[in-house]
């Protein structure tokens, strides 16, 4: 592994309105085989693990995502760019004034069994 720290983060905008504000602390770079655990103030963990092939975006979404403390949502913005979103147990209510502001839509929640065999469902009859 390999981290590259921007001391100071650089900033950007962005959002619908361009309210939101980022600060890119860094990079990563990994080796196949190789993970990072994000973690937050109440326990929750968030693994990134890079493969030959690529990487596996999250740890399995109905087993160890939800253990972890997150849960993943399709989202769907105003043009149409979608984005997988991991919400915080306890911070649904400050994800659903997110969505609110930034005038997304949720496409599917992926964080149970019944959700996820839906979404095949819909997935693979087309």
């Amino acid at each position: 592994m390999n981290l590259t720290r921007n001391d100071p983060p650089r900033a950007y905008s962005c959002g619908i309105r361009d309210e939101v504000v980022i600060h890119d602390c860094g990079r990563v770079a990994l080796e196949p085989d190789e993970q990072v655990t994000f973690t937050t103030p109440s326990g929750g963990e968030y693994d990134l693990a890079r493969k030959s092939w690529g990487f596996y975006a999250t740890p399995s979404l109905n087993a160890r995502l939800p253990r972890f403390g997150l849960r993943a949502v399709l989202v769907r913005n105003t043009k149409r760019q979608w984005f997988v979103m991991l919400v915080e147990d306890g911070h649904e209510d400050a994800f659903a004034e997110y969505l609110a502001a930034e005038e997304l839509v949720v496409v599917a929640r992926m964080d149970d069994a019944k959700d996820l065999e839906a979404l095949e469902r819909e997935v693979t009859r087309g």
